[in-house]
């Protein structure tokens, strides 16, 4: 891979790991449990546990691609780097900056 791809993807790694540790520091303030006591009528209670299902879901993925932009960000150096796991060609530039985590090409994904 060429050096200034690299550095681009190496870019790219970096602004979604503060991103997603943003998403996730924000998902974690929503995420909340609702109080007992609050006078909310039953549907918006059964409102409230769906939101906060749906926060857990998604506070999960987060956490799930921030290990895997670190995990990715470590292995950027490494000769195999941008290379599918499956046919062992090059995985599309363009597919590793929307995608850092990517260990396969679209055709294989």
């Amino acid at each position: 891979m060429k050096k200034e791809n690299q550095l681009l993807i190496k870019q790219k790694i970096d602004q979604e790991i503060v991103k997603t540790t943003a998403s996730i520091n924000e998902y974690k303030k929503l995420n909340i449990p609702m109080a007992l006591d609050n006078s909310v009528g039953r549907v918006s209670r059964m409102d409230a546990i769906n939101n906060r299902g749906v926060l857990n879901v998604a506070l999960k993925r987060a956490e799930s691609r921030l290990e895997k932009l670190k995990i990715v960000k470590k292995e950027i150096n490494k000769k195999d780097f941008g290379i599918c796991i499956n046919c062992n060609k090059d995985i599309p530039i363009g597919r590793l900056i929307l995608v850092p985590e990517s260990k396969q090409c679209v055709h294989c994904a």
